[in-house]
């Protein structure tokens, strides 16, 4: 097979398994830091026994998709009239944990994979140890104007994703389910690395394309009334 060849088979098999990993996912759009959202009403804080952060990124240039999990350290949303006011989240990083059976090279071991994402060539967790989320506004949502591929979609919500030293805003749909007892907010979106600085292997080279620019969150958030 030419070289050519070759580079056109890796970029569609690239296109294919990421097509398939993110094919119901929406892709959050992001601007400069706001203004946090005052936190009025009735406060709920965040079960963090109950809620979980999924994670699923590509390696090499789209091929070995590596996915796991984070966990939330605590948390807070506050409704008031049926609606999210504000709140505010803090992901532990160093809970970040990377599914065994997403590595499936006989040379490659998940753990050494947790190191590597942990490191200084990424989130640099010993230095920057949580990763903080901070609602700046949430909207009804109308899919008249934004289209999500998210189940039941019910809210755009926005807020101030700080990593390392870094802080974007971004908005991406989701579903929030309101009760006297409980707040669930569900939301699955694909983010650019590269906008906080993370750009280890992001260049334009394929041989350097290490690990995939963007990479998907999915969101399972559920939070009690105090």
């Amino acid at each position: 097979m030419s070289k050519t060849k070759q580079l056109a088979f890796i970029f569609s098999a690239a296109l294919i398994t990421f097509t398939a990993c993110t094919g119901t996912s929406d892709k959050a759009s992001t601007t400069s830091e706001q203004e946090a959202a005052a936190a009025t009403g009735k406060a709920y804080t965040a079960d963090t026994a109950a809620s979980v952060i999924n994670w699923h990124a590509t390696h090499k240039g789209g091929f070995a998709p590596r996915y796991g999990t984070l966990k939330i350290s605590d948390g807070n949303v506050s409704v008031e009239n049926g609606t999210v006011t504000g709140g505010t989240f803090t992901v532990d990083v160093n809970s970040l944990w990377v599914d065994p059976a997403s590595v499936t090279e006989k040379d490659k071991k998940a753990t050494d994979l947790q190191a590597h994402l942990k490191s200084p060539d990424f989130f640099d967790a010993s230095k920057y140890p949580t990763v903080k989320f901070v609602v700046t506004g949430v909207t009804p949502y109308d899919s008249s104007k934004v289209k999500s591929l998210a189940d039941g979609a019910t809210n755009l919500v926005s807020g101030n994703l700080t990593v390392k030293d870094s802080t974007v805003n971004i908005t991406f749909p989701a579903r929030i389910t309101i009760s006297d007892a409980n707040v669930d907010i569900a939301a699955k979106f694909i983010v650019d690395r590269t906008s906080w600085g993370l750009k280890y292997g992001a260049k334009g080279d394929p041989s350097d394309w290490l690990i995939s620019k963007d990479f998907e969150l999915a969101l399972d958030i559920k939070a009690t009334a105090k």
